[in-house]
């Protein structure tokens, strides 16, 4: 088994959640690879290349794709995509319906700045200091499907008390899809604070409990 784990916005791969992944499948022998999605320039992000970056780490290998968040979207939509290269899911409160959802948090003053300046600052939790994101981030997202149609068995762990992406969201698609199933949790969007129940789940999903 090979595990491919994708961050969320604006996160990196020493966040806690992709270290403590890292740390469980290590004890058990499992290899795991964590790619920095905006390869260290912030700035260029787009989910184009996010999903470029999954191509070059999977390097059309079979493995288990898990992502959190936007790294969750970003995941749906590459085995979308790749059903022969992806063996199953693992999504951690994916971002679905990511462009929609995206350009409502902002006003239409604040998006036509954005795209006037050509950049935003946003906090980066990698580097922990604010960062520029073009608007080409904006553009780019657009042009994908809102609810990638992947035929993978699928586990998603949500937290019900998710302010970032609403657990609905969720349940609406796992209603949906047969063959994907939803596990909540008493959490917010990071779910840092379960962390021990996120791994009982993926191991019980993966066969590895």
């Amino acid at each position: 088994m090979h595990i491919v784990y994708l961050h969320g916005f604006a996160s990196s791969p020493q966040s806690s959640k992709a270290q403590f992944f890292k740390h469980k499948f290590e004890e058990r022998g499992i290899s795991i690879e964590i790619p920095s999605l905006d390869e260290g320039n912030f700035e260029r992000l787009t989910v184009s290349g996010m999903l470029e970056v999954v191509s070059r780490v999977v390097a059309a290998q079979t493995c288990v794709v898990m992502g959190s968040s936007l790294g969750g979207f970003v995941a749906a939509l590459y085995a979308a995509r790749h059903p022969r290269e992806v063996e199953r899911l693992v999504l951690l409160a994916p971002a679905l319906q990511f462009s929609k959802r995206w350009r409502a948090r902002f006003s239409a003053g604040e998006l036509a700045e954005w795209k006037r300046q050509g950049w935003k600052d946003f906090y980066h939790y990698g580097r922990k200091r604010d960062e520029r994101l073009g608007y080409s981030f904006i553009e780019d997202a657009a042009q994908f499907e809102a609810e990638p149609e992947f035929p993978q068995s699928a586990l998603i762990l949500h937290g019900s008390r998710d302010e970032i992406v609403p657990v609905e969201m969720s349940q609406d698609y796992v209603r949906r899809h047969p063959q994907v199933r939803l596990k909540e949790f008493g959490s917010g969007h990071e779910m840092t604070d379960v962390m021990e129940d996120l791994w009982r789940e993926t191991a019980a999903f993966l066969g590895l409990a």
